[in-house]
């Protein structure tokens, strides 16, 4: 892993402990958020109920936490459609669009180190330590 740039990092509202792509995290690696943004994409705009199927194993309550959350956060948009019945989609917008690439790096990641991660699990669980 390449290291940091080793100037301080000032310290803004927007950096949690120093480091400043912690309130990125938070906002795109929160349970259930990455499969959402993936999926919606890889698909395209999707109606709700498509969208948990895409996303497999979310619950409608999340899902919508979600949702609510990523709209508020300008990561996708929510479309509705005042017919009979109602109808709501979601699309994933530019500022959404734009985490590409970083997804792209952490696949290129896992597909190179995801096995040595589940090695080294391995050895430590046969050590006997106790797990976290």
């Amino acid at each position: 892993m390449a290291s940091p740039t080793t100037s301080a990092t000032p310290r803004t509202p927007t950096t949690v402990g120093g480091c400043p792509i912690a309130p990125v995290i938070d906002i795109v690696f929160s349970r259930w958020t990455t499969p959402i943004l993936w999926q919606l994409h890889t698909h395209g705009r999707q109606r709700f109920n498509d969208l948990k199927e895409l996303a497999g194993g979310v619950t409608a309550k999340v899902l919508t936490q979600r949702l609510r959350q990523l709209e508020r956060d300008g990561l996708v948009a929510r479309f509705f459609y005042g017919e009979i019945p109602p109808r709501v989609e979601y699309e994933i917008t530019p500022l959404g669009t734009s985490l590409a690439p970083v997804f792209a790096s952490l696949v290129t990641w896992s597909n190179t180190n995801l096995d040595d991660v589940h090695t080294a699990r391995a050895a430590y669980d046969h050590t006997g330590k106790p797990r976290p």
